[in-house]
């Protein structure tokens, strides 16, 4: 089943409907590689019309991430960036501390360290809000350390 689906499903679920609105916030959501502030989409869908204004991208934004479509996490900027897991499944993520990149880690990856905080602590890890800090390999090429 598409992310389009289920959003619809869910919605319907809970008395909504998929307006022209919600629906532009998930197609900007598609077209866009890797993260975005709710700015940044706001953008995004604002070239694209202007019947929709930022709470509308934000009241979005929440009901996706209720639905389990989209992830959210606040960098140490202090911008809260939002991803749709629609396209890009579950994931962790590794942020260099240097140039703030983000790099995406699929669940296959990070399993191995799922199950040693299983076993070790009896800890089920929430890998869909992961962020592991550290060095990046340019940064660490170009002799940078956080």
């Amino acid at each position: 089943m598409s992310c389009e689906e289920t959003f619809i499903r869910q919605l319907r679920a809970r008395g909504f409907r998929l307006t022209p609105q919600r629906e532009m916030v998930l197609k900007v959501l598609h077209q866009i590689e890797g993260y975005a502030t709710a700015d940044e989409i706001y953008q995004r869908v604002h070239e694209i019309t202007s019947s929709v204004d930022i709470s509308t991208v934000y009241r979005t934004l929440e009901l996706l991430q209720e639905f389990d479509l989209v992830i959210s996490m606040e960098l140490d900027d202090g911008h809260r960036r939002y991803v749709l897991l629609g396209v890009h499944g579950a994931h962790s993520h590794l942020q260099c501390r240097c140039c703030g990149k983000l790099i995406g880690v699929s669940a296959e990856e990070i399993e191995p360290f799922v199950e040693q905080m299983r076993a070790t602590h009896g800890f089920e890890v929430d890998i869909g809000h992961l962020m592991i800090p550290g060095v990046c390999q340019a940064c660490q090429e170009a002799g940078k350390d956080a």
